[in-house]
């Protein structure tokens, strides 16, 4: 496992998906959507969402041993949801 793993973000308008990726073995660590199966969301289109995704990935990641990551935004730009789901993540414990 390498010693920064990238953290990818993909949204579309009802949605926000995130995952945690090592490019060197091709395997993903961890991954936290808004709808993920047992923790699906009311409203998956908005901060409030991005923000309690941000939470969850970064609970599982710290789980698997990561407190460091890149951050990949996908081209996104930075506001809204992806800066809701990255502070977030912060909060958790993760760094980037």
């Amino acid at each position: 496992m390498p010693d920064r793993p990238r953290m990818t973000v993909r949204r579309s308008l009802k949605q926000i998906y995130v995952q945690v990726v090592d490019d060197t073995s091709g395997r993903t660590i961890a991954t936290a959507s808004s709808i993920e199966k047992g923790g699906r969301l009311a409203a998956g289109g908005n901060c409030e969402a991005a923000t309690e995704v941000g939470k969850r990935i970064a609970k599982k990641v710290k789980e698997a041993g990561v407190n460091n990551v890149v951050f990949d935004r996908n081209g996104y730009r930075y506001h809204g949801r992806v800066k809701a789901l990255a502070d977030a993540a912060r909060e958790g414990g993760l760094s980037f």
